[in-house]
């Protein structure tokens, strides 16, 4: 069935180090992902930066409050460039996330690109039209506060 495309970019009046040391340590997932989702990092390596073959697990509500496990696997790393993580277990059929990092004039350009395929087949077509890719919106347009909270709004 259909495979889905999200991307978003954010400018931040920063330094590729700094965003680069936030992105990269799972316990700060939590900071940039809202509350109502009930986000929580379950596995005990949340301190740790990222690196190939990492295994991060939590529990999140995306539904009616129903608490789901969603398992990723960082399947590359180029520091202070980008990383990538994949669902291993979780809610989409297939999950392919990309962060990217990269020096601009005034500060970082991050470009977040996730490829999807939700689960269910035409009903999860449905339902990327009802409420998932809205439901991705949300989440971005609240990182993005989240980010400009700790490092500041760019200024062109």
């Amino acid at each position: 069935m259909a495979f889905y495309q999200f991307i978003k970019t954010q400018r931040l009046p920063s330094t590729v180090n700094e965003v680069w040391d936030f992105i990269s340590s799972p316990s700060n997932l939590k900071e940039i992902t809202p509350e109502h989702m009930g986000f929580i990092v379950t596995s005990k390596n949340g301190d740790e930066k990222m690196y190939p073959g990492m295994i991060i697990t939590y529990k999140v509500s995306p539904i009616l409050g129903i608490k789901l496990n969603w398992m990723t696997e960082i399947t590359q790393v180029k520091d202070h460039e980008f990383f990538i993580d994949e669902q291993r277990i979780g809610p989409y059929s297939m999950w392919h996330h990309q962060h990217k990092i990269k020096v601009i004039e005034g500060g970082v350009l991050m470009t977040d690109i996730i490829t999807y395929k939700p689960p269910m087949g035409i009903f999860g077509a449905f339902a990327n039209s009802i409420f998932i890719k809205k439901q991705l919106e949300e989440i971005f347009d609240y990182r993005k506060i989240s980010l400009e909270k700790r490092f500041g709004k760019f200024k062109p």
